[in-house]
């Protein structure tokens, strides 16, 4: 690919001025009281999180993490006036190559691909067949990561979708595949909807929850189960949806300001909706879990990325239950958080491909990334000639 004006080489670094004030943060920072043997019962394990931080601070190297992660083909494409930053990693073999675009969710980044980048452009040197090979682009949604902040209205899921379209132009891309999680999977069937000529495939790894307005004499009674279920989860697990979708900036500027309160919002998530039976430590290293929390600490991103959800919040139910007619794939992994049945699948798109791996939860491709490499290359074989 070459490089032209709007699409920039680009090599993530941390100024150490960055990490030194992390590292002064985390010194000083004033811990809150937790009642005898609460643990994970109001949220964030406070003695988990101490020792954590304690890590963090002294042990934890992001120079050679990020160092690491630099050696992924980084650029930034101007999209609508803003830097966008994407891993654009070619496949091992170029005749074999078939473009297809990951798109994250929230709390993460690229971080969620990160695993499963490898295994997709060179399946080869993984054990799975040469012909299977990607090409992928990964970009940072607006506000995430090392892509820029949108100084006015945040983005919705629609937005981001028009500006993967644009992204995929200026990258030469006329045909391609989708694949998301999470608030990735709803760009990932917004930008279907809008390039139905152009996006061959999508996959998702979930289908969203269900509209409070939605007619239930429609619906048949496993919907209606997985809608109640829904409905208990959001009143004991949403509160930080509800936070994020009307009062964003009343958490941002406290988190904005402390990288335990940061490290505290996003591992309550990665304990409660990763398939780890709450045992942190059976699914993500300390390193691992610290590089997703730094990556938001460095780029100051807590506050755009939870933002989103607010303008997701504004999209009309018209738009939310738009038929996919592109063909649709869904891995509905068994330790994710709501799982849709089937019912709801062929409601909602043109599902040729519904699988439920067993093992692996909302960070599918972080938790479990050879099963999640094997759902995309399967499901996405039969349309690399289409």
């Amino acid at each position: 690919m070459a490089a032209t004006s709007a699409i920039r080489p680009f090599i993530p670094h941390t100024d150490p001025a960055v990490v030194d004030d992390l590292r002064r943060r985390l010194q000083t920072t004033r811990w809150t009281d937790a009642p005898e043997g609460s643990g994970w019962s109001m949220g964030t394990d406070v003695s988990y999180l101490r020792d954590l931080a304690d890590y963090w601070r002294t042990d934890f190297d992001w120079a050679a993490i990020e160092s690491t992660i630099a050696e992924l083909p980084h650029f930034t494409v101007t999209v609508d006036g803003l830097d966008i930053h994407v891993i654009h990693s070619p496949a091992s073999d170029p005749d074999a190559a078939f473009p297809v675009l990951l798109a994250h969710g929230w709390p993460d980044c690229f971080w969620r691909f990160l695993k499963v980048i490898p295994l997709l452009t060179d399946p080869a040197a993984h054990g799975a067949e040469p012909a299977d090979a990607f090409t992928l682009i990964v970009p940072d949604m607006p506000g995430f990561g090392y892509s820029g902040h949108p100084s006015g209205p945040t983005p919705d899921t629609r937005d981001i979708a028009r500006m993967w379209g644009q992204l995929m132009q200026v990258l030469g891309y006329d045909r391609y595949g989708v694949a998301g999680g999470d608030m990735g999977s709803h760009v990932a069937r917004y930008l279907a909807l809008a390039h139905p000529a152009r996006v061959v495939a999508v996959h998702r790894t979930d289908a969203g929850l269900p509209p409070a307005t939605i007619d239930r004499s429609t619906l048949s009674p496993e919907e209606i189960a997985w809608i109640d279920d829904a409905a208990r989860w959001s009143a004991t697990e949403g509160a930080y949806a509800a936070m994020h979708s009307t009062k964003p900036q009343t958490a941002a500027i406290g988190l904005a300001d402390s990288p335990v309160g940061v490290a505290s919002w996003i591992v309550e998530k990665l304990r409660s909706w990763s398939d780890c039976d709450g045992d942190l430590d059976s699914i993500y290293t300390r390193d691992e879990i610290l590089t997703l929390v730094t990556q938001y600490w460095v780029t100051n991103t807590i506050g755009s990325s939870i933002r989103t959800y607010r303008a997701n919040a504004a999209i009309p139910v018209e738009d939310r239950m738009r038929y996919v007619d592109v063909p649709s794939g869904l891995s509905i992994f068994g330790g994710d958080v709501v799982r849709p049945p089937r019912a709801w699948l062929e409601r909602t798109a043109n599902t040729v491909y519904h699988s439920e791996p067993k093992h692996g939860g909302h960070f599918a491709p972080f938790e479990v990334p050879e099963s999640y490499a094997t759902e995309l290359r399967t499901f996405f074989r039969p349309y690399r000639n289409a």
